[in-house]
């Protein structure tokens, strides 16, 4: 009896053993599956992060366009103003509107200096190269003083905004008289 008692004792106890065998690999398995979960939430959490932060980016990003292009809108606005102004400084010369003439160019200079702090930059091209992209060509004018594609004269100025070309400067370009045209003229 007493070997059979202890059979059923090593039975038993063989028998808890496996069962916390089975617990234990239960167990192991939980906590590696609660660590594979834990692992994709926060992978889950930086994605999400990340798509965040580029969300924020491009909404500022998207908000500095607009108020670039309501800027312009408003410059585009006023640069026939500016037109006005430079036209009635050039037609009233006489010493009668030399006070008015004081008070247009005051308020002029006012004008230019805040449209550069809002970032417009005026296109003074005399003596540059033409540049399709920033001046409008009106007139060419043939001359051996300046190399061909030379602006020579400015009708109407040009304004840059940010980089952006809100009116291309009307010019006159220099050409080289060809050997044709000179013929021509004798």
């Amino acid at each position: 009896m007493a070997a059979e008692r202890d059979n059923r004792d090593e039975k038993q106890r063989d028998a808890e053993s496996d069962s916390l065998a089975a617990d234990s690999t239960r167990a192991d398995a939980d906590v590696a599956k609660l660590t594979a979960d834990l692992d994709d939430l926060r992978q889950t959490l930086l994605r999400r992060q990340a798509d965040f932060d580029n969300y924020r980016k491009r909404i500022e990003k998207e908000r500095l366009e607009e108020s670039r292009r309501a800027t312009a809108r408003v410059v585009e606005a006023l640069i026939p103003i500016v037109d006005g102004f430079e036209h009635a400084l050039a037609a009233h010369r006489e010493a009668e509107y030399e006070n008015y003439r004081k008070g247009f160019e005051l308020i002029y200079k006012q004008m230019l200096d805040n449209l550069a702090k809002l970032g417009v930059e005026r296109i003074e091209p005399i003596g540059q190269q033409f540049d399709p992209h920033q001046h409008q060509a009106l007139d060419r004018a043939e001359s051996t003083d300046a190399p061909d594609g030379t602006v020579l004269q400015v009708f109407q100025p040009g304004y840059v905004f940010h980089g952006r070309v809100l009116r291309p400067a009307m010019v006159r370009v220099a050409v080289h008289p060809t050997h044709a045209s000179k013929s021509s003229a004798n």
